[in-house]
C-alpha cells in the first residue's frame, strides 16, 4: 500500500492531547493519528499498529516514581498473602537429575 502524505492543523489543545497520548503510549504522534482517523472512517477494519517500542530505564524510573504506595497495613497484608502462596506451591526439582 502506497502511502499519502497529509498536513493538518490542531487546535492546541487537541495538539497536546495527542502529544501527550503519543507519549503515554510510546508511539509517534503521526501513528495515532493514523489509527484514529481510520477508526473514524473505517471502524470494520482492524487497525495495524506498530509493535510498542521498548521502554528505557529512564521512562521505567519516572513511571515508577508516580504509581501509589502501600500503606503499612497493606504492605503487611500482601507480604502475608505471598507467603501463605509460597507455602502452596511444589518444590522445585533440581534441574540436573
Amino acid at each position: 500500500m502506497k502511502n499519502r502524505h497529509l498536513t493538518l492543523r490542531l487546535a492546541a489543545e487537541l495538539a497536546r492531547a495527542l502529544a501527550r497520548r503519543a507519549r503515554e503510549r510510546g508511539v509517534p504522534k503521526s501513528q495515532l493519528a493514523r489509527e484514529a482517523v481510520s477508526a473514524y472512517l473505517l471502524p470494520e477494519a482492524t487497525p495495524v499498529s506498530a509493535p510498542p517500542r521498548e521502554l528505557t530505564a529512564r521512562e521505567a524510573a519516572v513511571r515508577w516514581r508516580g504509581h501509589p504506595r502501600l500503606s503499612a497495613e497493606e504492605a503487611a497484608a500482601f507480604a502475608a498473602d505471598l507467603g501463605s502462596a509460597r507455602a502452596g506451591l511444589q518444590p522445585l526439582a533440581p534441574p540436573w537429575e
